[in-house]
């Protein structure tokens, strides 16, 4: 992300820009996506690690200490977060603190991670539970491209879809879902 978008994020829509939770002590890998009105725990962002391909949805929130027990205790909880390779947690899950997730793995929409998430799954609920592995996933996916209608990237906000071409989706995805680039 470009430093001046970075900026006007921060400024226009007071979201932290990635840089300020990297000076404070997050790891992330390569192609990072974190996408608007995620929440990473500010505070102890250096607790929190995040591999390579991983994309966070809209609203997803990464917290690493719960003052639950503060006033009772006189202390928070903490704990580590770390976020393995080639995972997309959907949009508004709560990953909670102490969180281990592993590689490969989709986190539906929604969710709240109470309990750590093994290599190839797919968890969704609140809380999370297995669902199915990632690869018997990713196969239904790639036999509904052959069923459903797929949409190149034209039909896209970044390529200024048109009018005519959001009408034409709307009318085939009445009672179907499909695909876009």
């Amino acid at each position: 992300m470009g430093k001046l978008k970075e900026l006007l994020m921060w400024k226009i829509r007071g979201e932290i820009p990635l840089s300020k939770y990297k000076e404070r002590g997050l790891v992330f890998g390569e192609n990072f996506s974190m996408e608007m009105g995620c929440t990473l725990d500010y505070s102890h962002c250096f607790l929190i690690e995040i591999g390579s391909d991983v994309t966070l949805a809209p609203k997803v929130s990464i917290i690493a200490h719960d003052a639950s027990t503060k006033r009772s205790l006189g202390y928070a909880k903490i704990g580590r977060v770390n976020i393995g390779n080639r995972v997309f947690i959907g949009l508004g899950s709560i990953i909670l603190p102490g969180i281990n997730i592993g590689d490969d793995v989709v986190i539906a929409a929604g969710s709240v991670v109470t309990k750590d998430v093994p290599n190839n799954s797919v968890v969704g609920g609140n809380p999370a539970k297995f669902l199915k592995h990632t690869e018997d996933y990713l196969i239904k996916q790639k036999e509904n491209l052959s069923k459903l209608p797929v949409y190149d990237e034209s039909y896209t906000v970044r390529k200024n879809i048109d009018k005519t071409k959001k009408e034409e989706m709307k009318k085939a995805l009445r009672d179907k879902n499909g695909y876009v680039d």
